[in-house]
């Protein structure tokens, strides 16, 4: 597992980051995740959607708690072409509970935690915790990596409002 040179920080002190993250306008690597039911399951069985890949440390932790919620919110407004799946390195059983004591509803939640081959694919293992950094990635319905947001300070928000202009405009286009 080869480290890779981004500058991400966990409450001001620095972090490795594993694996080697994408280029916008290729297509997306595979990863196979853990689904709420204990399957495993392909990235690309998503491909076809235009996909809002949202990578978070844990569900149970504050910040992680509001960007999901936030995301299940936008992703009722945004319609059907549009999926929008939270990874993190949390069990699926914990996935489960969690948005189901919170009704999110919209959101597909997927576990990192078997091989963390999403956090290696798209380069955002954290070597020190074995967590995924919080990082946001904005996939075409073919496949195709259109937009990177990778949260310097892994305890703050993405920035919302840039990653749901990318989404309308690939659904303007698509």
């Amino acid at each position: 597992m080869s480290d890779n040179n981004m500058k991400v920080t966990l409450q001001g002190n620095p972090v490795t980051l594993a694996g080697g993250m994408p280029e916008n306008g290729a297509v997306i690597p595979d990863a196979v995740l853990i689904d709420n039911s204990l399957n495993a399951v392909s990235l690309k069985d998503y491909i076809g959607k235009i996909l809002i890949l949202s990578s978070v440390p844990s569900l149970d932790t504050p910040v992680c708690h509001i960007e999901t919620k936030k995301f299940n919110e936008e992703a009722s407004a945004l319609g059907e072409d549009v999926l929008v799946l939270t990874i993190s390195m949390d069990l699926p059983f914990a996935q489960k509970r969690w948005c189901a004591a919170e009704g999110v509803d919209r959101v597909v939640t997927l576990s990192d935690h078997r091989d963390a081959a999403f956090g290696q694919a798209f380069g955002v293992l954290i070597k020190e915790l074995r967590l995924d950094a919080r990082a946001v990635f904005v996939v075409d319905g073919q496949g195709v990596l259109r937009y990177t947001q990778l949260v310097e300070e892994v305890s703050n928000e993405p920035d919302y409002e840039e990653i749901m202009t990318v989404v309308r405009e690939l659904l303007k286009g698509e």
